[in-house]
C-alpha cells in the first residue's frame, strides 16, 4: 500500500464539502438539496463511481465550478466519493440537509482553508484515509479574539 497526499484546488471565495457515497443518483441528489436550500448559489458537484463504468458523473449550475469538482476527483482518484464547490453560500447553509442525503455516508471536510486529502493506494485502486483541512492551532483565544469572532458572526449575520 502506498499513502499520498492530494491537494485540493479550491477557487477563490468558494468552500468545499468533501464525503464519501454510494449510488449513481447522487450528484442529481445533492444538486437539487443545494437549489433548494439556496437558490442564489453558484455550485459544482462530482461524483466517482466505484463499480460497472467508474464514470465521474458531473452536475451545478456553473461550469467552472463543476469542472473544478471533476479535476479534483480525478486526482484523488478514489471511488464513491463526492465532491460539492460552493459559491455565494457556505457549508453550513445546506450541511445537514446533504448529511440527511440517503446516498451519502460520511463527510471528510467542509471548508474554506487548504485542504490535503490522504490516500492510499491499493493493487485495487485509492481510498480516503483522512483530510488536513487547513492548519495547526498557534495558540488559545484571547479576549479580544473572541469579542472579534463575536463581532465578526454579526457582521456576516449568522448571530443577532
Amino acid at each position: 500500500m502506498e499513502l499520498k497526499a492530494v491537494r485540493i484546488d479550491i477557487p477563490e471565495g468558494c468552500n468545499i464539502i468533501l464525503g464519501q457515497t454510494h449510488f449513481i443518483k447522487t450528484a442529481e441528489d445533492l444538486y437539487e438539496i443545494i437549489a433548494t436550500a439556496v437558490p442564489q448559489a453558484k455550485f459544482g458537484i462530482a461524483f466517482t463511481e466505484a463499480s460497472g463504468p467508474c464514470l465521474i458523473r458531473k452536475e451545478g449550475n456553473d461550469a467552472g465550478l463543476t469542472d473544478a469538482c471533476v479535476k479534483n476527483l480525478n486526482e484523488l482518484g478514489a471511488g464513491h466519493v463526492f465532491m460539492i464547490i460552493l459559491k455565494n453560500a457556505f457549508p453550513v447553509n445546506v450541511l445537514n440537509a446533504v448529511k440527511n442525503c440517503s446516498e451519502v455516508c460520511s463527510i471528510f471536510c467542509a471548508t474554506a482553508n487548504p485542504v490535503e486529502v490522504v490516500v492510499a493506494e491499493t493493487g485495487q485502486g485509492r481510498g480516503i484515509l483522512g483530510v488536513v483541512d487547513g492548519f495547526s492551532p498557534k495558540g488559545v483565544e484571547s479576549e479580544s479574539d473572541k469579542a472579534h469572532r463575536k463581532e465578526f458572526l454579526r457582521k456576516i449575520g449568522y448571530k443577532l
